[in-house]
């Protein structure tokens, strides 16, 4: 499985922009993006990947191009996939997103 070399750069472009330090990894077969130890965002095919705060999780699918994260054949609750459309005008807003959410996230077991 691949993953968007161009919205990658994109992503990369505005965590800079904002000087937010990350780590870019490669994960799952897509680009995972690390910031304070702790997945934010990332991307899978041509979609970026959001953790968003659970709670506006529902308010977030209402939004164009946005759907449920679904990889295990049930939705992930505080995960979202947005499509490549939709990003074009909005990639700013979705990475803030994550990046509110980031600080109270749990991080993986290690």
């Amino acid at each position: 499985m691949a993953y968007n070399e161009y919205l990658a750069e994109r992503v990369e472009r505005v965590l800079n922009d904002l000087f937010v330090e990350f780590e870019a990894k490669k994960m799952f077969g897509g680009m995972a993006f690390m910031v304070d130890k702790k997945m934010c965002l990332g991307i899978t095919n041509d979609e970026l990947m959001c953790r968003i705060d659970p709670e506006i999780y529902e308010e977030a699918l209402k939004k164009d191009g946005c759907k449920e994260m679904d990889f295990t054949g049930r939705p992930m609750k505080g995960f979202v996939f947005v499509e490549m459309d939709a990003l074009e005008d909005n990639l700013e807003y979705w990475v803030n997103l994550c990046l509110e959410y980031n600080p109270k996230a749990k991080s993986s077991k290690k």
